[in-house]
């Protein structure tokens, strides 16, 4: 969803949105670069977001910011399911996705199914204030490889059906592109228990409007029920798209509070950012969302 990287500016850190938008921030103390066997990834020290990761250029996650994206990703499905208990992440090696399911209670298994090894690793030695440890729960099991094999064959293989499948990834380009398929989507969807959901994020509605229709067009071709929310990410620099998907799932059923009645029920504390009526909100749509989406 996001561009690439604008021409390096001296102490700055900037990304192109659009052909003729992007996003900045100042750049501050860089603690590692390089490459690895898919991508080039940086670590920066920043003043505004903390510790901030990016790959190929392309802001990821912030250890300041990363409530908004994370919070959301998981528990505006989470919520509206009866109770989970396995889940599968596609992507999601900075733990970030991880670190919320890990806040259920009833969660027994979650398999992060991540491409890059190097930023598992990088995540481990910099970005404990996104994944608090979640990386080295003994519930979570990282298998280093291909997604898409896992979720065509590695997973189904096993025998494994998952609650929520949290497709956790880099923009729908280079390694992730085939992830946003719609054959990709319809293994998923496969993949899922009775009662199950896929969550993802679908990109900026404002800068790219095209895309973000096409991804819901595709979900809308596999799945039942596809709700597309919004909220804005201060490190992606805009307004940003996700959404969840389902063949008997339906958020938008939940009123705030109920939201707030299952969030105390299940003991789920430490959010900054979600709440029953954020829950709801986030799925009240403007009118050129309407029409982008219709």
């Amino acid at each position: 969803m996001k561009g690439r990287l604008l021409p390096a500016q001296e102490g700055v850190l900037a990304e192109q949105l659009s052909a003729d938008a992007g996003f900045f921030c100042r750049a501050g103390r860089l603690l590692e670069k390089g490459r690895s066997e898919w991508q080039d990834y940086e670590v920066w020290d920043t003043p505004a977001f903390g510790r901030l990761f990016r790959l190929d250029g392309c802001f990821m996650t912030s250890e300041r910011d990363e409530f908004f994206y994370h919070e959301n990703l998981i528990h505006v499905p989470g919520m509206a399911h009866a109770g989970l208990r396995k889940a599968l992440i596609v992507g999601g090696g900075d733990g970030g996705s991880a670190e919320e399911l890990l806040k259920y209670p009833g969660i027994e298994h979650i398999v992060i199914a991540e491409l890059d090894e190097k930023v598992v690793e990088i995540s481990r030695r910099y970005l404990d204030a996104v994944h608090h440890g979640s990386l080295d729960d003994p519930r979570v099991d990282i298998r280093i490889g291909d997604g898409m094999q896992y979720v065509m064959s590695d997973g189904p293989a096993a025998g494994g059906r998952y609650d929520l499948i949290v497709l956790d990834l880099t923009d729908p380009v280079g390694p992730a592109e085939a992830l946003y398929s719609e054959d990709f989507f319809r293994a998923s969807n496969a993949l899922l228990a009775d009662g199950g959901a896929l969550s993802l994020h679908i990109g900026p509605p404002i800068f790219q409007p095209e895309r973000v229709r096409e991804l819901v067009q595709r979900l809308r071709r596999v799945f039942r029920f596809v709700r597309p929310y919004f909220l804005y990410v201060p490190l992606y620099g805009s307004l940003w798209g996700l959404a969840t998907a389902s063949n008997q799932l339906d958020p938008c059923a939940l009123g705030s509070d109920e939201i707030e009645r299952r969030l105390a029920e299940r003991r789920i504390a430490r959010l900054q950012h979600y709440n029953g009526a954020v829950h709801c909100a986030q799925f009240a749509l403007p009118n050129h969302l309407r029409a982008l989406l219709a």
